[in-house]
């Protein structure tokens, strides 16, 4: 709503600087600090990735301290700052200023890649060292666990963090020897330690910590907080007031004058489309946030953080007796994987409660347990049970419009009973649950007689649901098998789930609602075996027993901290120390990216008269556009324009594969056109008001069985044939299967943007775009505005992740925001949320492959016929290529004589898939190592050997004519076999799983053989521009882009190397396609080496130059040499050009694409432990291998049990393939 009167003053402060409404001026409630520090990232906008991750440290009324705590910024409101000091990644330290130790540390522990998360990660790592100077490694695990990270796999963000740990864990820990420590006479798995090294960072030369060194609480805070105001303040922002009460008695009154005014006490989570006028703010108000202690329970204040509830939990239990925390364990069990450390701090239990979730972790628990409510209003105070009745959202038991939940209280448990929680989730962490669990028995003392029983499910409807049917039913029942089949019979009666029950997986959900029961009965069984014990109860020999082989089911799989050591060749010995080349340096920006510094496409300040775009994109799969209404649109204030294919004065894309849509639209995510205004703000406002009027067309298609169906394909079909097939089938067995191969998203942290500054003549565009291919963005600009390629200049200073997601579709935006540009004669501005990102761009092709394979008795594989078909989405984009790439690495490390691989690409109404990092080559290998595993079980030998019979063993022509020594491959094999100890572990596996019923482990090892590089020869080039300057330093330009990977890093170790002068004379500015043109996408995996060698060749033609100075002045310095080459006008500036074919092969190496499928050993072990399970024989493990599809996998007495309805089309290992994305 507009703003009608003047706010109170907002204060608060951002790394010690005061900051006032004033400096704010108008606006968002939930706006951004505008304070223009872009260390702060945004990633997700959702609070799940932690990459905006800040401190805010407030002063607690209660405790009277400091609280320091992590929040996610993208969920922050403003207004909630009042009062609070906020430290984002700059206030930290600065390269310019002072670096401490936590940025330090993660630098150079080569902590950061692409470094678009890293001030997240260190936010997160410097809040928990203000609050714990030596924390515990289980602290830094839970610190970090919702941090994500696109680019290191966290081993090098750990080990920074483990370095201010008081006790480092060891992979060998409790043998009294480190991994590490090798004596003379030892053999050492990691190799000859002449040879092989594993220190990548020194931590005796890392600066110590000293907390006195920190940011102090600003004084004025200090003395609010002391001093508190009790009058009410209130903030008008554009659309909404927030209302900030200073005493409980003006809360309330407040409540009576705004029924339907939510109490915002948390993240800022985004509405379904509701819009409230007027906020409620109780931050302030210290009875909320009151604990009290009492005989019989514990009360927790509605306003405590479920941070603070972990820790009021821990220390109760702390303090009372085992049999009266059993709900307070129970409790603080699911609080530890509920969301992540950030939301838990700023999401409160009122809040928590109040929203009545039908995935709550804690209100399935808390209504099992006879939790009370106690609520209050301007009438008084009352209270209910947060029972069935309530969470079921009933007028009768729900919340008064005028009340308010001022705490919970929460009974203690008591002697022989017994309070337990469960969940499933598609991670153990910050994730949300399938199906959760509380229950709750008590049994008549002394007896295993039920008493009293409470079960209650969450996931499995609109709202938590309480059996209360089935356990009235039960009670009286002996505790033991009779009364667990009856108890499951009757929950999955009245916990019912149809088969179109919302979310799917209704079979794996019912299966869990048994499961979970089942792990009850066994968790109360052992604890009464212990009661029976101290109380010496008679007839105890009547109570049912849990044999050893179950005792497994009652384990939780541990999150523990990942172990791993990253191994290289040491240099030689006599290679100069400063030839850097083959030394662990620390990537070029890393520093910067620990501090914030680093600028990304984002980051760049705003230009002058700067205009932001937002896109329309179809709502439809598949329909003809009637007509596009864009008038409401333009008259929203602050709107500029509309832009539609009508503007653009050149092409409009490629046939089938349109810039924006003209008549026609293909899949839900289409651009259709785009808004642009002068805020962000108003030109995502603008979208929802365009009219888009569709007509459906048919057929819709979104899986490949459909696309098959209506022979729908973007391309012809991509086929390799070897050897007589047909004639091999006709002598050995076979195997004929089907194998799914689910798709997946880049996920990339930096979403895609770009900024296009028009310049006042010529036509000039400077463009500033996070891509993999400026040289591509650069082409499509120029054939959209119908401009030559020389009037564009493309910049990439980094790129925060691309994993093949910004080879292609950067161009796009690139041409669409350029339209803008030059219709507004405005710079523009475009970026996607994660939304639209993810909504609009395609990911990883799903596959569905059908194999038949002929084989010996001894394993020996005679023929081998695949049909792989991939679900390219509207337009073909590298669909073609994938196919074709797919079908050339089929064959794997395998030596098949007879073979025929056949591939297709589907066209579906599905937003175009593309590159993805291994391009087609782990779909492909999946297909073929899912029936290199049916072999081996058919033939009743391990995996391993079957992969091992069929490798290739001597030089030979591949499938595609290429002649191939397998000497590496068979080298990696053995010493990978001998290193990973992996017989012994295989025999250590068949060995826990003969003695556990309930838990299963596999292992597995797979071989890979990946060839790098592009398909067409012309892709195999690159440039190099090397300028030095008269003081000595070089500058270095090359046609590469940084991803993280390190390319600048590489490129200057390259320099360094020929010029023979110290990296720290060198500099890389950016990527620009005016210093380097015509490059080549950074991808394939060989940009690093075919740049690399353009600089070498720039540098070699530099020093041939200087040849003649250097041997007549051989004492001279650099300096003396360059500056005699320019006074002989000799040129200092050369281009490097490098040209080949390069068809190297990697072979069990977790670099570059090919690490990709390095992951698929974790597949194939969770086959193996299935395939340990008494299952049916047609038991095929698919692609992704989600909790779900390994559960309903094992077939058990639980599984069995599913309704009638479902039983007649669907088999208990058979879970239908999801072509959908896995993360």
């Amino acid at each position: 709503m507009p703003c009608a009167s003047r706010s109170d003053e907002l204060v608060f402060f951002v790394n010690g600087r005061k900051v006032t409404n004033a400096l704010l001026g108008i606006f968002s409630l939930t706006a951004p600090l505008p304070v223009r520090l872009t260390g702060t990232k945004y990633a997700c906008g959702r609070g799940g990735c932690g990459a905006c991750t800040v401190m805010v440290s407030k002063h607690d009324p209660v405790s009277r301290k400091i609280r320091h705590f992590s929040v996610t910024a993208c969920l922050m409101p403003i207004c909630s700052l009042h009062g609070a000091a906020v430290t984002t990644v700059e206030g930290v330290g600065s390269i310019k200023t002072r670096l401490p130790p936590v940025q330090e540390r993660i630098a150079k522990s080569h902590g950061t890649q692409c470094g678009f998360c890293t001030p997240g990660m260190v936010m997160s790592m410097y809040t928990l060292l203000r609050n714990h100077p030596q924390p515990s490694e289980e602290q830094l695990m839970e610190a970090l666990g919702s941090n994500l990270c696109r680019c290191t796999g966290y081993r090098p963000i750990l080990e920074s963090g483990r370095t201010f740990c008081m006790v480092s864990s060891c992979q060998q820990k409790g043998t009294g020897k480190c991994c590490l420590d090798w004596g003379e006479n030892d053999s050492s798995p990691l190799g000859k330690k002449s040879e092989i090294c594993t220190k990548l960072f020194a931590k005796e030369e890392f600066q110590s910590l000293d907390p006195t060194q920190e940011l102090i609480f600003p004084p004025e805070l200090l003395r609010m907080a002391e001093n508190p105001e009790k009058r009410t303040l209130t903030f008008y922002g554009e659309r909404g007031t927030w209302i900030s009460p200073g005493t409980l008695k003006d809360l309330l009154e407040l409540k009576v004058k705004h029924p339907k005014a939510p109490l915002v006490l948390g993240p800022a989570m985004k509405s379904q489309g509701h819009f409230h006028p007027v906020l409620l703010s109780p931050a302030r108000i210290s009875e909320l946030s009151m604990v009290t202690k009492t005989s019989d329970g514990l009360t927790i204040g509605a306003g405590c953080s479920l941070a603070q509830m972990q820790d009021i939990l821990a220390e109760r239990i702390a303090e009372l007796p085992e049999e009266k925390t059993q709900t307070y364990r129970a409790l603080l069990k699911h609080l530890r994987s509920l969301a992540g450390q950030q939301i838990r701090n700023m999401a409160s239990l009122g809040g928590h409660v109040i929203s009545q979730h039908c995935c709550s972790d804690l209100n399935p628990v808390l209504a099992v347990s006879n939790a009370t409510l106690n609520l209050i209003s301007a009438e008084g105070t009352r209270q209910i049970p947060l029972n069935e009745h309530f969470l079921a959202g009933l007028a009768s038991a729900d919340l008064k419009p005028e009340e308010i939940l001022e705490s919970v209280h929460i009974p203690h448990s008591q002697k022989w009973e017994f309070v337990s929680a469960f969940r499933q989730a598609q991670c153990q962490q910050n994730a949300l649950p399938h199906v959760n669990a509380g229950m709750r028995v008590l049994l008549k003392e002394g007896t295993d007689s039920i008493e009293d029983l409470s079960i209650a499910y969450g996931g499995v409807g609109a709202a938590t649901i309480s059996a209360h049917r089935s356990c009235q039913l039960l009670l009286g029942r002996r505790w033991n098998e009779l009364m667990l089949d009856e108890a499951c019979r009757l929950l999955l009666d009245e916990v019912s789930l149809p088969g179109s029950a919302p979310g799917g997986r209704v079979e794996f959900k019912r299966t869990l609602v048994v499961s979970f029961l089942f792990k009850f009965y066994l968790e109360v069984l052992q604890e009464l075996k212990k009661l029976v014990k101290l109380f010496s109860v008679p007839d105890s020999r009547h109570h049912s027993e849990v044999s050893d082989q179950f005792l497994s089911a009652l384990e939780d799989f541990l999150v523990t901290i990942p172990q791993g050591v990253q191994t290289y060749q040491n240099v030689d010995p006599h290679q100069p120390l400063q030839d850097p080349v083959g030394r662990p340096i620390m990537h070029l920006s890393a520093l910067k990216h620990a501090t914030g510094e680093a600028m990304f496409c984002d980051d760049i300040p705003m230009v002058d008269k700067e205009l932001f775009m937002a896109l329309v994109t179809s709502s439809r799969a598949h329909a003809k556009i009637i007509s596009i209404d864009v008038s409401k649109a333009l008259e929203l204030p602050e709107v500029v324009d509309v832009i539609t294919a009508e503007d653009i004065p050149g092409t409009n894309g490629a046939e089938g594969d349109k810039l924006l849509a003209i008549d026609e639209v293909n899949c839900v995510g289409q651009i259709i056109c785009a808004v642009v205004a002068e805020t962000d703000v108003q030109a995502k406002r603008a979208t929802e008001k365009i009219e888009i009027t569709y007509e459906d067309l048919e057929p819709v298609i979104f899986t490949i069985k459909d696309a098959i169906k209506h022979n729908s394909f973007l391309c012809p079909e991509k086929k390799l044939e070897q050897g007589n097939v047909e004639e091999a089938f006709e002598k050995v067995d076979q195997i004929l299967e089907e194998v799914h191969v689910g798709g997946q998203k880049h996920f990339y942290m930096e979403t895609q943007r770009v900024l296009v500054i028009p310049k006042t003549e010529d036509k000039e565009l400077d463009i500033y775009v996070s891509t993999q291919d400026p040289a591509h963005v650069q082409k499509t600009v120029s054939s959209t505005l119908n401009i030559p390629i020389n009037r564009i200049t493309c910049h990439v200073k980094r790129v925060g992740g691309g994993f093949g997601g910004k080879v292609g579709k950067p161009a796009v935006f690139g041409a669409i925001a350029a339209v803008g540009a030059i219709k507004t004669g405005h710079p523009i501005r475009l970026v996607l949320d994660r939304e639209d990102d993810m909504l609009i761009t395609g990911g990883r092709h799903p596959v569905f492959g059908k194999y038949k394979v002929g084989f010996m008795n001894n394993g020996r594989i005679k023929a081998l016929d695949i049909e792989c078909y991939i679900n390219g989405g509207c337009t073909l984009d590298d669909s073609e290529l994938v196919t074709e790439f797919l079908i050339l690495k089929l064959e794997n490390a395998y030596k098949i004589r007879n073979l025929r691989f056949q591939g297709r690409a589907c066209m579906t109404n599905l937003p175009s898939n593309t590159a993805f990092r291994g391009f087609g080559f782990p779909q492909g290998a999946l297909v073929t190592e899912s029936c290199i595993t049916a072999v081996a079980a058919k033939c009743g030998l391990p995996p391993e050997k079957i992969r091992e019979k069929n490798m290739y063993k001597t030089v030979d022509k591949t499938i595609y004519k290429q002649a191939f020594n397998p000497e590496t491959l068979i080298r990696c094999w053995n010493e990978c076999l001998d290193k990973s100890s992996f017989y012994s572990r295989r025999m250590h596996v068949e060995e826990f799983n003969k003695k556990n019923y309930w838990k299963k482990k596999g292992i597995a090892i797979i071989p890979m053989k990946f060839s790098v590089g592009f398909a067409a020869t012309s892709y195999h080039q690159a440039a190099a521009l090397v300028h030095i300057y008269t003081d000595g330093s070089v500058l270095v330009t090359h046609g590469g882009n940084e991803l993280g990977q390190g390319i600048h890093t590489k490129m200057l170790q390259v320099a360094s190397r020929e010029l023979k002068i110290p990296m720290s004379c060198m500099h890389i500015s950016e990527t620009s396609t005016a210093t380097v043109p015509n490059t080549i996408a950074t991808a394939a995996s060989i940009s690093a080496d075919v740049n690399g060698r353009a600089v070498q060749n720039a540098c070699q033609i530099l020093l041939k130059r200087l040849e003649p100075i250097i041997k007549k002045h051989p004492e001279g310095t650099w300096e003396d040499w360059i500056e005699a080459a320019f006074e002989q006008r000799i040129s200092l500036s050369a281009t490097g050009y490098f040209r080949n074919f390069l068809n190297q092969c990697a072979f069990l190496q977790g670099l570059g694409e090919s690490g990709m499928f390095l992951g698929s050993s974790v597949f194939f072990a969770i086959a193996d432990a299935v395939a340990t399970v008494d299952i049916a024989e047609d038991f095929m493990v698919q692609s992704p291998a989600t909790p779900e599809r390994v559960r309903m996998a094992c077939a058990d007495r639980f599984t069995e049990m599913r309704p009638r309805e479902l039983s007649m089309w669907i088999h208990t290992w058979q879970i239908p393939p999801a072509e959908g994305y896995s993360r």
